[in-house]
């Protein structure tokens, strides 16, 4: 594994991977984990749902049998008759008047013996209090849990027995008429029917935490009477608008809730899922899903490294033979196991390019050796360069004793601008260069005495900047060529040069012809364009060439005609150009 990770590029990339194959694994994982808590929840909710259908089944059962038994009321007579006598005050008037109303001939017919067998029936329902109420008061037939009734008279209405809450159960009411006397109104029937028998058939449902919320937000708790903060938690989810959705008590403490509106009294019925809970019993089934996930993981990444190292050691063997042709090692290598991909395929044609390159150097340096022999006879045949250097020396002594200094000096100028010119450095200060400048112009002032004069004025900060050897002549000998008047008395050739604030320039002027308008144009579109010189601007073309290589494209060279006579010829060289050209590239 170390060895792909000694290489830069595989390095990043490994760690690119990883980062890659961690993030997505755990999207992956936590994806997986949020579907199954998804699922879970929903199977939470599923139960609430079939939990409350089963409290609404009883209730809607309890409806029923009332219904029910107020039809059994309205058609026994009898019963009727009991019931009325059941509005009395007390239970000495009640037993008076139900033993007045009676028939010899006919069996007695109790109204709360009555409600006792077809309603309570020992149990068999959540009915535990009957209430027969007028106006003012109410008399009371209540039920304990082993079936034993109990009875009240003469409570008034007010009374703390008769309060709505929740806790106590849900109150169905119903009028009692006597249909004998024109339906008129006896009373109202009120049957509570116990919040305890009511919610007790849901304690089969795996619902967590359960309550239900009336209207006046008293709560009862399904099976956990002394839970506050399930108390706190239902008034919450009672009060939040959709019927399901998160509570956050906490950073780590978040249950979800789902409530139900009841159809037949006005209350709501609460289940709370406490996803930490929840979570914690599916605990198994999250770390084998954590398990998976990291497994593949360490698979994929097992897999990459596997790939990355075979990668590698291709690299490396790349590497190694541009290592051996740069030391001039053609030495044959063992062959390079071939693989179908780029790295393969580059190492065995590279191996094959060495050997091909070894066979290519053996050809060339034999062709080599036969072109140095012939060379070498080729030289043998050329002038000798210090047989001119003496021949000039010659006639400079001569031309001494003849007293003739003119002519001495002008042969001493181009010995010395001869010498400069053979010699091997092509990159030299721009202070060498004006000289050589000056040694021409000398030689042409000496060719054209009193009609041709020069002026170099250049600043101090230019003359040790790098340049090309012998660019300034060509320039000046396009005027001689192209703009000097030989009939005038004054022709001038002036080269000046300064530092600008990003550049320096180095200014070419003369007082000769101008270049006519048309000419002047394609001789600066074929500079702006590199397009191929033409004859007539070989000598500016080639100029160019060699500074824009030297300089690249930071250097620019103008060409224009004088107001008053001649051209002006302009190269501005870049200083951000200069800060990369040293005098240590001299060569």
């Amino acid at each position: 594994m170390g060895s792909f990770l000694q290489i830069k590029i595989y390095r990043y990339k490994f760690i690119a991977y990883v980062i890659f194959v961690v993030i997505i694994g755990l999207a992956l994982g936590l994806l997986t984990c949020a579907m199954l808590l998804n699922q879970w929840i929903g199977d939470a909710r599923l139960e609430a749902a079939n939990a409350f259908a089963s409290v609404e089944n009883e209730l809607q059962y309890d409806a029923d049998r009332i219904e029910a038994y107020m039809q059994r009321i309205y058609s026994n007579h009898s019963l009727m008759e009991d019931a009325r006598s059941f509005l009395s005050s007390s239970v000495e008037g009640y037993l008076t008047d139900s033993l007045q109303n009676s028939q010899f001939s006919q069996p007695w017919v109790s109204f709360p013996e009555d409600i006792k067998t077809y309603l309570y029936h020992w149990a068999q329902g959540g009915i535990t209090q009957v209430s027969l109420h007028t106006n003012q008061y109410g008399n009371v037939v209540h039920f304990s849990d082993n079936g034993i009734e109990s009875y009240k008279f003469g409570i008034p209405n007010t009374d703390e027995t008769f309060r709505d809450t929740l806790l106590k159960g849900f109150v169905y009411r119903k009028k009692l008429s006597d249909p004998a006397q024109g339906s008129k109104e006896l009373g109202e029937l009120r049957f509570l029917v116990s919040s305890d028998q009511i919610f007790k058939s849901v304690a089969n449902y795996r619902l967590g935490k359960a309550a239900a919320v009336s209207a006046s937000r008293e709560i009862y708790l399904i099976g956990n009477e002394q839970d506050q903060e399930l108390k706190e938690l239902s008034r919450l989810a009672a009060a939040n608008g959709p019927g399901h959705g998160y509570i956050s008590q906490g950073f780590f403490d978040h249950n979800f809730f789902i409530t139900f509106t009841s159809t037949k009294f006005n209350f709501k019925f609460v289940s709370i899922v406490d996803l930490s809970m929840l979570i914690r019993q599916h605990a198994n089934m999250l770390i084998t899903v954590f398990l998976i996930v990291l497994t593949t993981m360490i698979s994929v990444l097992l897999l990459i490294v596997y790939n990355l190292r075979d990668d590698s050691r291709f690299l490396h063997r790349i590497i190694q033979s541009i290592g051996r042709v740069k030391t001039a090692n053609f030495t044959p290598n063992r062959p390079a196991r071939y693989r179908r991909n780029e790295y393969g395929m580059i190492a065995r044609e590279l191996d094959d390019m060495i050997q091909q390159l070894d066979k290519h150097i053996r050809n060339e340096y034999l062709l080599k050796l036969k072109q140095q022999e012939t060379e070498m006879k080729a030289l043998q045949n050329q002038i000798n360069p210090h047989f001119l250097y003496n021949t000039l020396e010659v006639i400079r002594s001569t031309a001494l004793v003849n007293q003739d200094r003119d002519t001495a000096d002008a042969i001493a100028t181009l010995g010395a601008l001869f010498r400069e010119i053979v010699k091997k450095e092509n990159i030299i200060p721009i202070a060498s260069e004006l000289e050589l400048l000056q040694k021409y112009l000398e030689i042409m002032e000496f060719k054209y005495p009193g009609r041709f004069f020069y002026q170099v004025n250049v600043d101090q900060a230019l003359l040790s900047i790098p340049t090309v050897k012998f660019w300034m002549q060509p320039l000046a000998e396009n005027f001689f060529v192209h703009g000097f008047n030989a009939s005038s008395e004054f022709n001038l050739y002036v080269v000046n040069g300064w530092e600008a604030e990003e550049h320096y320039v180095l200014e070419f002027v003369d007082n000769g012809h101008g270049i006519h308008a048309d000419r002047l144009h394609a001789v600066q579109k074929t500079l702006s364009s590199h397009d191929d010189p033409s004859s007539d601007s070989i000598g500016l073309r080639n100029v160019y060439t060699r500074l824009h290589f030297f300089y690249g494209k930071s250097f620019s060279i103008e060409i224009e005609n004088n107001e008053e006579a001649g051209v002006k010829i302009s190269a501005r060289i870049s200083k951000e150009v200069i800060e990369h050209v040293q005098t240590v590239d001299y060569r």
